[in-house]
């Protein structure tokens, strides 16, 4: 690495956690937003949606569009840091109600989408080989972004609520201007000269990125409806065994977050046994977490119960920055930005679908039984991780 780009990747890694904590602002003033513009209880499922959805549309239309291979990445990333940080303002408004939230909320969540999938694409403009180990820093910060709310929510309830999302919109801006103003287009970078609508679909068509893809979309039915039910697993058990002494809200941020470590060792393990082998590791043991769920709630042992729980926080994300290094690789270098923002979409779609699952089991069986759903997504990623041929793994 020359010494031009020896910074490059601590300053993509930071620009991506203080970006995304746009994502995870609204969780941590969720409560105050119900309560300061008198919204119903409900509100909080419809505002926690709509950054989802805001995401994926955001990614579908960056997609079609082929913004990323079009346009600087670079460029892109602050110009969608501007505006999330600008929305994610908007909910302060003291005329807001639950319709303007929830546009607030979505409109946050779309520029997101010139956010995360973008700094995947500049990583790989710039890192070529070792792309695992790249990835699993930028994932990683993603996963601290992630279990931040729950540190908020266990450390500083009494911090005024507009200050998180002052404070998160400030670090939004600066990530952007990291961004546009140290790091330019890299080496690898192929642009694409004309907009492509079918770009889109013609991803799809080699086998190779197709395997990698869909193994991304087992692992994203287990990944973020693990992380949405840490709590509940920590309340049901605490159900259980009412002698179990812990901080809920901690924990959450510690099962969450210890995956952060897991994306960098298991960066720094592929390039020994290469993306597939490694992702392939942590697929199968994830799995495994998920079918021994049942078995765990039976154990009247804090300690076992949440070594367990923070070993499936680590596998359960470890095998993330791998899939999005298949999908890279395996994409055309051309559609490379394309291909890792149609995946997200796709990816988040199938998020909401076994979040929405899990709450609904939970109301009609018993509720340490639900888990195991969780595993058909490794079981179908581990297959086509099966069919994922030897070159550019």
């Amino acid at each position: 690495m020359s010494n031009k780009t020896r910074f490059i990747l601590p300053i993509i890694v930071i620009s991506q956690f203080c970006c995304t904590s746009l994502w995870f602002a609204g969780n941590g003033v969720m409560n105050n937003l119900v309560e300061e513009f008198n919204l119903n209880s409900t509100a909080i499922g419809h505002l926690t949606s709509a950054v989802q959805f805001g995401f994926i549309s955001g990614t579908l239309l960056f997609a079609l569009l082929t913004i990323a291979d079009r346009y600087s990445p670079s460029k892109v990333f602050f110009i969608s840091a501007l505006f999330g940080a600008l929305f994610n303002l908007g909910m302060m408004l003291n005329s807001n109600g639950l319709f303007s939230l929830i546009a607030f909320r979505f409109l946050t969540g779309f520029f997101l989408a010139g956010i995360y999938p973008i700094g995947m694409k500049i990583a790989a403009d710039y890192f070529e080989k070792g792309l695992g180990k790249t990835l699993g820093f930028l994932v990683g910060a993603l996963v601290i972004g992630t279990a931040f709310p729950h540190l908020l929510k266990g450390l500083i309830t009494a911090l005024n609520w507009k200050l998180i999302l002052i404070g998160t919109s400030c670090l939004a801006t600066l990530g952007g201007l990291l961004m546009y103003l140290f790091v330019p287009n890299g080496p690898y970078r192929n642009p694409s000269q004309k907009l492509d609508l079918l770009a889109f679909f013609k991803v799809f068509k080699e086998r190779n990125f197709r395997s990698a893809a869909f193994g991304y979309f087992g692992h994203m039915w287990e990944l973020y409806a693990f992380w949405a039910f840490v709590p509940i697993i920590l309340s049901t058990y605490k159900e259980l065994y009412p002698e179990a002494d812990f901080d809920i809200a901690i924990l959450s941020f510690t099962i969450i977050g210890i995956g952060s470590i897991a994306c960098v060792i298991g960066g720094y393990l592929s390039l020994s046994f290469g993306a597939k082998r490694t992702a392939t590791i942590a697929l199968l043991l994830s799995c495994l977490c998920c079918l021994i769920s049942p078995i765990v709630f039976e154990v009247d042992s804090e300690i076992i119960v949440l070594g367990y729980l923070m070993f499936w926080g680590m596998v359960v994300i470890a095998d993330s920055p791998l899939f999005s290094t298949l999908v890279a690789n395996n994409a055309p270098s051309a559609s490379k930005g394309t291909a890792l923002t149609i995946v997200n979409c796709v990816g988040y779609s199938i998020t909401i679908i076994s979040i929405q699952l899990l709450t609904l089991l939970r109301e009609i069986m018993n509720p340490t039984m639900i888990y195991l759903t969780l595993a058909i997504g490794p079981i179908l990623g581990l297959y086509s991780l099966m069919r994922l041929r030897k070159n550019k793994q």
